[in-house]
């Protein structure tokens, strides 16, 4: 029902592509004893981290449902997810932003800035090998929609939160290219302070948006609109079903509860009306893989 995109091998291409990242860095700072250069390896390995969190959640939404968790796991995923944004906004975009500002007070010499240079084209190099995983999983599942709406509308958290960061890391690494560059050929260390606030103001917005769409699946949404009207299609045009009056779905991690209350074609007796529901039943879980609990409700009137 969600579409065939692979989170997991998005998650895992960006979490290469960070640690490539981390250890330029790391060599690029043992190589030249830079502090600048060491603090930026740490942002990097901390960038592995939040994909650790996603995968963590992953693993946390497959565990079975029990008394205590009678749904099972799956939303578990949306609270990792929603930690990763949170990091995204702290370790990532308020401490650039301070890191920037703390630049135009004291601004310092580049060390090695063609160093520098090499580590930033080859972070670009890596980030766009995983955007361009992140987008093949993407497409994938937006099904001719376009991205923002796809980004309004997905439930698959842990996409959209690869699909933000991959997004901000690229961007923040040509602004921080172009700004090294700026520097050395201008000589004014302000293109440096500048394109670091930028850097900042750009992994905060994307934080905050990834946020506020992880929010509503926190706190509980259905099915995207588009699979929502096909499920509701598919129990109208049952021969079981004379109406459906109501239909309620949740979404829960990878899997989605369904509630519905519907008016019944006649049957001959109790017997016959259970066995039409179960069958409805069977035909909505094989049509809608995604469905893990049904709860249906015969009635004359919502």
């Amino acid at each position: 029902m969600s579409g065939q995109a692979n989170s997991l091998r998005a998650i895992l291409l960006a979490l290469g592509a960070n640690f490539a990242i981390f250890l330029s860095k790391l060599v690029a700072a043992l190589l030249t004893g830079s502090s600048a250069m060491l603090a930026e390896a740490v942002h990097s390995l901390a960038d592995c981290g939040n994909q650790g969190l996603l995968l963590l959640g992953m693993r946390q939404a497959r565990r079975p449902p029990s008394d205590e968790y009678p749904l099972g796991w799956g939303r578990a995923l949306y609270f990792w997810s929603f930690l990763v944004a949170i990091l995204l906004f702290t370790v990532g975009g308020m401490f650039s932003i301070y890191e920037g500002i703390h630049k135009l007070g004291s601004p310092q010499p580049l060390r090695w800035p063609w160093l520098a240079v090499a580590v930033l084209t080859f972070g670009v190099v890596a980030e766009s090998i995983s955007m361009h995983g992140c987008l093949t999983e993407v497409n994938k599942a937006r099904e001719g929609r376009s991205l923002w709406r796809w980004f309004r509308e997905t439930r698959s958290s842990e996409l959209l939160v690869i699909f933000g960061e991959d997004l901000a890391a690229l961007f923040g690494l040509t602004v921080a290219l172009v700004a090294v560059v700026a520097t050395m050929v201008s000589g004014n260390h302000l293109y440096d302070a500048v394109g670091t606030i930028v850097i900042g103001v750009l992994l905060v917005v994307v934080a905050v948006a990834v946020a506020i769409e992880v929010k509503a699946l926190l706190i509980g949404q259905g099915l995207e609109p588009k699979q929502r009207e096909a499920l509701l299609a598919f129990i109208n045009a049952r021969p079981e079903v004379d109406v459906v009056l109501n239909l309620i779905t949740l979404q829960m991690g990878p899997d989605v509860m369904v509630a519905v209350k519907a008016h019944m074609a006649p049957a001959p007796d109790q017997s016959a009306l259970i066995e039409a529901i179960n069958s409805v039943e069977r035909a909505m879980k094989a049509q809608f893989t995604d469905i893990r609990w049904s709860f249906f409700e015969p009635d004359v009137a919502d």
